[in-house]
């Protein structure tokens, strides 16, 4: 278990509301998202991570371009997307992008790439869901080809192949940081160790400690392959107030409406407060004041042997000013009580 812990941020995006209770214009929520990434720099949190999407209820669907106007109003905080939807897009492309956010970053890009939670990107771009698996497999192959930055050769069935083709801009420091994301698939845990990728386990509901397994999986898969050491990150909603109550009351009624909202696509069944304060306790929802969020990332981090903890921070119509405050309150309340317990 490492002690050099880093403490970041996910967001999707979300659309929030303001004073008057009314969602507000995709433009501005991404503008409050620069804001909310300045913030985490100047509380000294370690990194932010970017959702991709296609859909009315989260307003990024280019994270690499918002994540270059952070990089200008920031200095130390790592930059990465939650996650790169790989599957609809072109790993050439991917690598170049980032590589670029890499420059003027000053080495500070990470990719986390990933299948993605929602579908909208397949139609939207010309790909069809039938090849779901065979999409992933092959860019994911193609990307970790790309990323050791010497001429390539690949050849597959999803986009034109390439014959020892050097592909621009290189990095300072030679490779592109790079995450898979995981929901729970021990071949997507043994594919990340495969590439020599880190592991990015998404989890976002039930127990920690039931991907503990995942963890191992990950860590003999690099022995085996040979390609490690390589890290290994959680991420995980919520939301930290001044106290327990206040965090809950205020997190609940924005979580209830987008977990009602999506678990309708889907077939969920809608949440309940009972089920939610259950989840805050022993669940994979981070919510509460300072000294209970802390405890209980440390708790996650020891029991997974995480590198990395990433508080998924934005959470459905949540407004503006109380993400500020979570913010804040992760960089300076938070992060150096997780630093203690895991010292």
């Amino acid at each position: 278990m490492t002690t050099q812990l880093e403490l970041g941020l996910d967001t999707f995006g979300d659309v929030t509301v303001g004073g008057d209770g009314q969602p507000l214009p995709q433009p501005l929520v991404i503008r409050n998202l620069v804001e909310q990434a300045v913030l985490a720099d100047q509380v000294g949190l370690d990194f932010i991570g970017i959702g991709e999407h296609h859909r009315a209820d989260f307003a990024v669907t280019a994270p690499d371009v918002v994540l270059a106007a952070i990089a200008g109003r920031t200095e130390r905080i790592h930059l990465g997307s939650a996650v790169t939807v790989l599957s609809s897009d072109d790993p050439v492309r991917v690598f170049q992008r980032f590589a670029t956010l890499d420059a003027v970053s000053d080495g500070r890009a990470e990719v986390i790439l990933g299948r993605g939670s929602f579908t909208e990107s397949f139609p939207l771009f010309g790909y069809e869901l039938s090849d779901y698996d065979k999409l992933f497999e092959e860019k994911v192959e193609l990307f970790a080809a790309l990323r050791a930055e010497q001429p390539v050769t690949w050849s597959g069935t999803t986009r034109s192949g390439l014959d020892h083709q050097s592909v621009f801009p290189h990095t300072a420091s030679g490779a592109v940081k790079t995450w898979l994301g995981v929901g729970g698939s021990p071949e997507s845990v043994v594919r990340a160790a495969r590439y020599g990728f880190g592991l990015l386990l998404a989890i976002i509901g039930g127990e920690p400690e039931r991907f503990a397994p995942y963890s191992d999986l990950f860590h003999r898969a690099l022995d085996q392959f040979g390609t490690g050491p390589a890290p290994i990150g959680v991420h995980s909603p919520g939301h930290i107030s001044d106290t327990d109550e206040q965090a809950r009351d205020e997190l609940w009624p924005h979580y209830r409406d987008m977990t009602t909202r999506i678990g309708r696509e889907r077939g969920w069944p809608a949440p309940t407060r009972a089920r939610f304060e259950a989840d805050a306790v022993q669940g994979s929802i981070y919510v509460g004041s300072p000294e209970t969020v802390a405890t209980k990332i440390a708790s996650t981090v020891k029991v997974l042997g995480a590198d990395r903890f990433d508080l998924k921070y934005s959470n459905g119509t949540l407004p503006h000013e109380q993400m500020m405050r979570s913010i804040e309150l992760y960089g300076t309340k938070v992060a150096p009580m997780v630093r203690d317990m895991l010292a």
